[in-house]
C-alpha cells in the first residue's frame, strides 16, 4: 500500500513536470537504455556512434547528465532522475535542436512512472539478472518492470542469450522486437570485436552488439558505426585501470553476481600474468540481500585473495552484510585469515569494513604481477554510512593508498 501510494505520487509529480515544460519528451526522439548490468557502456556507445554519425544527441547516465555538450551532475547514486529533472534535460535538449536523447532507464523509474510523458522511439534491454529483490520482491516482478521499456517504445531491442529472454517472450508483443546475440540465432549476431580486431570482454560483446543493432536501425551506416566504435572509451569507472607499474590496481562498477561473473574472468584473462587477483568489494544495503552470498561465490571461483568490505551499507549492520557476503565464499572452499596474517595464501578472504583500509591493505601486500580489482563503486563519488553521504573515490583513495606505501 505504502509503495502504491508512492507511486501515485511520483506519477502525479511527473504530470505536473510533464506539463510545466510543456511536454518536450514528444518533440525528440527518445531512445531508452534498461538491464541490470551493462546500462551506461551501451547508453554512451550509442550516444557516441550517433554523434559520430552527425546527429546532435544528449545523454543521463548514471554517470551525469550530457546535455547541448554540456555535463550535468545528477547526484549520488542516481540513474535515472527525478521526473523534473528528466523533463527539464529532455527541454534543454530541445532548445538545443537535438534529434536524439539517450537515456538510461531503471526499473524503479519504469515502475514508479517517474518516466511519464517520455516517449520512447526505440529501446534496449541489456540483460536481467539478480538484483534489486529487496524492491520487486520477485525476479518475475523485476522483470515486468523491465519489459515497460519495450511496451513504451515503437522498437525494442532483447538479448535473446540472456535468461531474461524466456520471460520477455510471453509478456511482450514481439512484432515490435529485434534480437541479438551469439547462441541463438538472433536477428543480430555478429561479433564486433572479432570484426574490428579489438579486445573486448564477454559482456562488453554483448553491449556494443545492441547498441550496432539499434544503430543500424536507426539509419546510421555501418562504416560510419564502425568507426565510431574504434574511437570509444569505456565511461569512469569501468574496467579502468587507474595504476599499472610492478602491479596494477583495476576499477569497475560490477555490483551484482552477473557483473562479478563477466568481470573478474575477463580480468584474469586480460591483466593478469604471474601474479595474484586481489578482490576488494561489498554490497549496499537495501537492494537483494539474497544475491550477497552469490557474490561471495563469484569472487572465490576467480580471485585468489578476497578483502570484503564495506559499499554504502546506508543504516544496515556492515558486519551483518560482510558475513552474508562471506558465507558465499566459504561454500567454495575459501578460508578466513585475520588481517594482520592476510595475504600470506592463496584461497583466503579477510573482513575489513572500512574501505581505506581495505585498500590500504591490499596495496600493502601487492606483489610484482599482482592485479588488484576493486568493484561495486565504479565512478561513484559518494559513500553512504548511517543516513550520511561521504565523499568518497576508489580511484583517488587508490592512488592515496599507494603514494603512502611506497613514495612516502
Amino acid at each position: 500500500m505504502i509503495q502504491k501510494l508512492k507511486n501515485i505520487y511520483h506519477l502525479l509529480t511527473a504530470v505536473i513536470a510533464v506539463l510545466y515544460y510543456k511536454n518536450p519528451g514528444k518533440k525528440i526522439k527518445t531512445i531508452g537504455v534498461t538491464g541490470t548490468d551493462g546500462k551506461t557502456t551501451t547508453t554512451t556507445l550509442i550516444a557516441h556512434i550517433l554523434k559520430s554519425a552527425g546527429k546532435r544527441v544528449s545523454y543521463i547516465t548514471s554517470v551525469s547528465a550530457t546535455v547541448g555538450g554540456k555535463e550535468y551532475e545528477t547526484g549520488f547514486h542516481t540513474t535515472t532522475p527525478s521526473p523534473f529533472a528528466i523533463q527539464k534535460y529532455l527541454s534543454m535538449a530541445v532548445k538545443n535542436n537535438d534529434e536524439y536523447f539517450v537515456l538510461e532507464t531503471t526499473s524503479h523509474a519504469l515502475d514508479q512512472h517517474r518516466i511519464f510523458g517520455v516517449s520512447y522511439f526505440s529501446s534496449i534491454i541489456t540483460n536481467i539478472t539478480h538484483e534489486h529483490l529487496q524492491y520487486h520482491k520477485t525476479y518475475k516482478n523485476y522483470v515486468l518492470a523491465k519489459s515497460k521499456l519495450i511496451k513504451y517504445s515503437k522498437r525494442g531491442y532483447i538479448n535473446k542469450d540472456d535468461i531474461s529472454y524466456k520471460y520477455l517472450e510471453k509478456i511482450l508483443n514481439m512484432k515490435n522486437v529485434k534480437t541479438y546475440g551469439f547462441k541463438n540465432n538472433a536477428d543480430y549476431s555478429l561479433d564486433i570485436s572479432q570484426k574490428l580486431n579489438i579486445s573486448l570482454p564477454n559482456f562488453n560483446k554483448y553491449n556494443f552488439l545492441g547498441a550496432y543493432a539499434l544503430c543500424l536501425e536507426l539509419g546510421i551506416k555501418e562504416a560510419q558505426i564502425f568507426e565510431a566504435i574504434k574511437s570509444y572509451k569505456l565511461p569512469s569507472g569501468r574496467m579502468e585501470v587507474i595504476y599499472n607499474s610492478n602491479f596494477k590496481v583495476i576499477v569497475d562498477f560490477a555490483h551484482t553476481p552477473n557483473s562479478l561473473h563477466e568481470a573478474l574472468p575477463s580480468i584474469r584473462a586480460q591483466h593478469l600474468t604471474t601474479g595474484r587477483l586481489i578482490h576488494i568489494f561489498g554490497c549496499a544495503a537495501f537492494r537483494d540481500d539474497s544475491k550477497r552470498p552469490l557474490m561471495g561465490i563469484e569472487s572465490a571461483r576467480y580471485a585468489d585473495l578476497t578483502i570484503i568490505t564495506e559499499e554504502d551499507y546506508r543504516t544496515e549492520d556492515p558486519n551483518k552484510i560482510a558475513l552474508m557476503i562471506a558465507e558465499g565464499l566459504l561454500k567454495s572452499g575459501f578460508r578466513y585469515q585475520d588481517e594482520f596474517i592476510f595475504g600470506k595464501d592463496k584461497k583466503t578472504f579477510t573482513i575489513i569494513n572500512n574501505r581505506s583500509f581495505a585498500i590500504k591493505k591490499a596495496i600493502e601486500i601487492s606483489k610484482d604481477g599482482d592485479v588488484i580489482v576493486l568493484t561495486g563503486k565504479g565512478h561513484e563519488r559518494s559513500l553512504c554510512r548511517g543516513k550520511k553521504e561521504f565523499l568518497w573515490s576508489d580511484t583517488n583513495e587508490a592512488i592515496k593508498a599507494i603514494k603512502e606505501t611506497f613514495y612516502s
